[in-house]
């Protein structure tokens, strides 16, 4: 059986310097904005006023989910271990 190649999409985002409303964080994230009010309402980002940087947040747990086969909740939980991983790595002494 031949191996299927994956594709994977880059989306630029910018830096985390100010707020933006929920279209502009939902075409960042290249998502459907019915799709980013459901991570608000599981806690993967926080209501409104949304951080610049919540949409590589939502953007990676949407990779997740469509990689990796994991459901909306599992895509949020590794979303917030990978991030708990990476703040307890830049505290290393």
């Amino acid at each position: 059986m031949a191996a299927q190649a994956r594709r994977f999409a880059l989306r630029a985002v910018r830096p985390a310097a100010e707020s933006v409303e929920l279209g502009v964080l939902a075409r960042e994230a290249g998502l459907h904005p019915d799709l980013v009010r459901r991570f608000v309402r599981m806690g993967l980002v926080d209501p409104p006023p949304f951080p610049r940087d919540a949409a590589a947040r939502l953007a990676r747990a949407s990779r997740l989910r469509r990689d990796l086969g994991l459901n909306y909740a599992g895509a949020v939980l590794v979303s917030e271990l990978l991030d708990r991983i990476r703040e307890l790595e830049t505290r290393r002494p």
